[in-house]
């Protein structure tokens, strides 16, 4: 089971991971959303696409940009279609 922890708060967990470049992939449904704040900033990967993010805000500490997702990715990225995947001291313990 894997599961993405920062601020002492577990922010997903699940069975269901698909993992990318070292990167787990949370599916939507396990990620406690009531954390997660949309962001305005978005990436690019070459073979992804154009990423979205969400800034994490636990117990008034806030963490931006701090989880980032493909909602439409290119076709070669199509398995992690709106899964959830952290960075920035998110911990995932797998």
């Amino acid at each position: 089971m894997a599961k993405a922890i920062w601020n002492g708060v577990v922010l997903a967990e699940s069975n269901e991971t698909i993992i990318v470049e070292g990167n787990h992939y949370f599916p939507p449904e396990s990620v406690n959303m009531e954390y997660f704040k949309p962001s305005d900033t978005h990436t690019t990967c070459p073979w992804k696409g154009l990423a979205s993010y969400y800034t994490i805000e636990v117990d008034g500490k806030t963490n931006v940009d701090a989880a980032w997702y493909y909602p439409t990715p290119k076709e070669a990225a199509k398995h992690v279609t709106g899964r959830i995947a952290f960075w920035k001291g998110v911990v995932v313990e797998a």
